[in-house]
C-alpha cells in the first residue's frame, strides 16, 4: 500500500463449510477435510447438480438474538458471525475509549439474499402481495451485512458493502485498507459473506453447466488442475478480517498475523463469463506494484483456482504472465476451493483468512483431489498436491475472479 499509513491485519473470523470457526476451519484444512457434501438445505433432487459446501451446525444465537436473525437472511448472519469472530480476536472490545468514529465495516456479497428472493416471490405470487413480510427487502440487502455490524457495534466510521460477483470479498478487503492508507479510519472489518444454497441460485449456476455434477462423490467434486474436473462446487459461508493501522496495532499490543502490503485490480474487457488471462494478469501486476515487491518475493499464492475446465488453465497462464515462467515454477499454488467449494462473493473473504494464516505459521494447505494432474494444458505447477506442506512464505498473493471480467488481488507480507 502506498502511502506513510501501513495495514496490518489483527483479527480473523470465518464460517464455513469445513468448520464455524477459525481454528476449526484451518485444522481441517490442513488436514485436507473435504467439506462438501449433498445438498440438505432443500430439494436438489431435480437440479443437474445435487451437492454443495453447505455450513453445517452454525448457531445465530451465539451471535444475535432470534428475533432480529428471523429478520435477516443467511448471508447476513455468516457476515455477522464472521465479524464478530474477528472483532473478539482482535480484542477491539477491550480497547479503553476505542474512537468508534474511526472504525468502518466494508463487507459485501456477491449476489446477496437469493433465497429470501426465492420464497419471497413464491408468496407473493400464491398468497398475494399482502404477505409479503416487512423485513424482506432489509434482510436481502448486501450493505445490510455492514449496516447491522455497526449498529451492533455502534461503530460510526466508513460502512459500505460492494458487490462485484466472485471478486467481491477481496475488493471489499482491499478498498478498506485504502480507507485506513487515506486516513478515513484507523481500522476497517473486511471481507464477504454469501449464502445463495436455493432451488435459483444453483439451478441457475447449473444451467450455465458451471458446476460439477459428480454427485454420487461430493467430496472429490472440486478438483482444481485435475485432469478430470467438471466444474464448480458452490460453497457458502464468510469471512472477515480485522485491518489496523500499524502504529495503532502496535501501540496496543495487538497480535499481527502479517501486513497487508498490495492490492491490484483489473478488467478483462473480455466477456461477462468466458475469462482470459490478460486480466488477471494485471490484477497481479498491479498487487505488486502496490506493494513494491518482484515477483521473485512471492512464494505462495492463494488461487481463485475454482475446478473450472477454462478457468484453472487461464488461471495458471496469468500467474506465468504476471511473475514470469522460472518464477511460476518456484512458488507453491494452493486452492482452498478443493475443500470449502466456490463462496462466490465470499470467496475472497475466506481465502483472505486462510492467507492470512498460512503466512502466520508459515504452512500451505493442499489442494485436495488431485489425482492426475492436468499437464498437457498447461497446468504444470506446484499445487500443493493432496498434503500440507511447511515452507518458508514472506510474501504472497491472494486472487479472485468475477462474472463481467473483474479481476482482484491482494499482497500480504510477513511482519517482522
Amino acid at each position: 500500500m502506498n502511502g506513510n499509513r501501513r495495514v496490518v491485519i489483527t483479527g480473523l473470523g470465518q464460517v464455513s463449510p469445513v468448520g464455524n470457526t477459525v481454528a476449526e476451519a484451518w485444522e481441517n484444512l490442513l488436514a485436507g477435510k473435504s467439506g462438501i457434501g449433498s445438498i440438505t438445505r432443500f430439494d436438489a433432487s431435480s437440479l443437474a447438480c445435487t451437492i454443495a459446501g453447505e455450513v453445517r451446525d452454525f448457531d445465530v444465537e451465539q451471535y444475535i438474538p432470534a428475533k432480529e436473525a428471523r429478520r435477516m437472511d443467511k448471508f447476513i448472519h455468516y457476515g455477522i458471525g464472521a465479524a464478530l469472530q474477528a472483532i473478539a480476536d482482535a480484542g477491539l472490545d477491550d480497547i479503553p475509549n476505542l474512537n468508534k468514529e474511526r472504525v468502518g465495516v466494508n463487507i459485501g456479497a456477491g449476489i446477496g439474499g437469493l433465497p429470501a428472493i426465492e420464497s419471497t416471490a413464491i408468496t407473493a405470487h400464491t398468497q398475494g402481495a399482502r404477505r409479503i413480510n416487512p423485513f424482506f427487502i432489509p434482510s436481502a440487502l448486501i450493505n445490510l451485512i455492514p449496516g447491522q455490524i455497526t449498529i451492533l457495534k455502534g461503530y460510526c466510521g466508513p460502512s459500505y458493502g460492494l458487490v462485484s460477483a466472485c471478486t467481491t470479498g477481496t475488493h471489499s478487503i482491499g478498498l478498506a485498507a485504502r480507507n485506513i492508507v487515506y486516513g478515513d479510519a484507523d481500522i476497517m472489518l473486511a471481507g464477504g459473506a454469501e449464502s445463495t444454497l436455493c432451488t435459483i441460485g444453483v439451478g441457475g449456476f447449473a444451467a450455465m453447466k458451471a458446476l460439477s455434477t459428480r454427485n454420487d462423490d461430493p467430496t472429490t467434486a472440486s478438483r482444481p488442475w485435475d485432469k478430470d474436473r467438471d466444474g464448480f462446487v458452490m460453497g457458502e459461508g464468510a469471512g472477515v478480517l480485522v485491518l489496523e493501522e500499524l502504529e495503532h496495532a502496535q501501540k496496543r499490543g495487538a497480535k499481527i498475523y502479517g501486513e497487508l502490503v498490495g492490492f491490484g485490480m483489473s478488467s478483462d474487457a473480455h466477456h461477462i463469463t468466458a475469462p482470459n488471462s490478460e486480466g488477471p494478469a494485471l490484477a497481479m501486476k498491479n498487487a505488486l506494484a502496490d506493494a513494491q515487491l518482484n515477483p521473485s518475493d512471492i512464494d505462495y499464492i492463494n488461487a481463485h483456482g475454482t475446478s473450472t475446465p477454462l478457468g484453472d488453465i487461464n488461471e495458471t497462464t496469468a500467474i506465468k504472465l504476471a511473475l514470469g515462467a522460472e518464477n511460476a515454477k518456484n512458488l507453491v499454488v494452493n486452492s482452498t476451493k478443493s475443500m470449502t467449494g466456490h463462496l462466490l462473493g465470499g470467496a475472497g473473504g475466506i481465502e483472505a483468512v486462510y492467507s492470512a494464516l498460512a503466512l502466520y505459521h508459515q504452512i500451505s494447505p493442499p489442494t485436495i483431489n488431485i489425482f492426475n494432474q492436468d499437464i498437457e494444458h498447461g497446468c504444470d505447477l506446484d499445487y500443493c498436491a493432496n498434503t500440507a506442506r511447511e515452507m518458508k512464505i514472506q510474501a504472497l498473493l491472494s486472487n479472485s475472479f468475477g462474472f463481467g471480467g473483474t479481476n482482484g488481488t491482494l499482497a500480504m507480507k510477513r511482519f517482522e
